[in-house]
């Protein structure tokens, strides 16, 4: 059974950066897609950013252009860059996975079988 755990969050100052990452315990083998959700305090998860095993990538429409989500293979770990952090970024952010690389419902985390313990991200106006 895969494993997943992030780390990286922390603090910010509004306009500040942090960048989480998500490292699997062993490779995991294609059909595949990772993805980054978020949920504030009495909200709802959302999804924030999906990558899939075939490089290409989708944003939810909010963090289109301040957020950046990457891979590395060999390291086995996912990478949610964040820049030009609002207050309303303030969740606790978690990465996932699915065994499929279908685009649709890619940022649903219904759709999502193995999840990590989660990072606080704090941005502070």
């Amino acid at each position: 059974q895969v494993q997943l755990q992030e780390s990286g969050g922390g603090s910010a100052p509004s306009g500040g950066s942090l960048r989480l990452s998500c490292a699997a315990s062993e490779i995991i083998y294609a059909p595949v897609s990772i993805a980054w959700f978020r949920q504030a305090p009495g909200k709802e998860r959302e999804g924030v950013a999906v990558i899939f095993d075939d490089d290409d990538m989708a944003y939810a429409g909010s963090m289109k252009g301040r957020f950046t989500i990457s891979q590395d293979k060999v390291k086995k770990t996912v990478y949610l860059q964040m820049n030009s952090l609002k207050p309303e970024d303030t969740a606790t952010y978690y990465c996932a996975r699915r065994p499929s690389r279908a685009h649709a419902g890619s940022l649903d985390p219904v759709a999502y079988t193995t999840w990590g313990q989660g990072t606080q991200v704090t941005v502070s106006s």
